[in-house]
């Protein structure tokens, strides 16, 4: 993960409520954000094994024994035909009052590997996220905040549910 989307969630993680932090797409690849959580329960999943992934899931689909406080999703969307579908469902699952943090490529960034940052390798899905696409599928949460970075290809948003 680089700076300025480290910088972002690290901003928006001290609005939270105590409780489980659930992470989508949690494998680190170059950086990690679960030191932001430290003193919450955490649990990470992700797609594919490997290192800090605690479950192997889909976040489409992943029901967490308890409703997380927070859901974290960090250079995801732009790697999966199921954006929309994991926005859905992240505010089903999310505990009254919980937030949704997101971090993700926008349309001018260069496809880029899930795997490794690099090329795409055969077979991988890639589209960069537009804000005005995130503030849609955002629209069902009681607030939403989308922010397209200029300057750093990165669309961020901050969602809660209603309480």
């Amino acid at each position: 993960m680089h700076p300025a989307a480290y910088a972002f969630v690290r901003s928006v993680a001290a609005r939270r409520s105590p409780g489980l932090v659930l992470e989508i797409g949690g494998r680190t690849v170059n950086g990690s954000v679960r030191p932001l959580f430290a003193g919450d329960p955490y649990l990470s999943i992700d797609i594919a094994d490997g290192p800090d992934v605690d479950i192997v899931a889909n976040g489409a689909t992943y029901i967490p024994d308890v409703s997380p406080a927070c859901v974290v999703c960090c250079e995801v969307l732009e790697h999966t035909e199921d954006a929309e579908a994991i926005c859905t469902h992240v505010r089903r699952i999310l505990a009254p009052r919980g937030i949704f943090i997101v971090t993700t490529a926008s349309e001018e960034r260069r496809p880029h590997s899930a795997i490794d940052g690099g090329t795409l390798r055969p077979g991988e899905w890639y589209r960069g996220i537009n804000a005005a696409a995130l503030a849609l599928w955002l629209e069902g949460f009681s607030s939403a905040l989308v922010v397209d970075a200029t300057g750093t290809q990165d669309v961020y948003a901050f969602a809660r549910k209603a309480g």
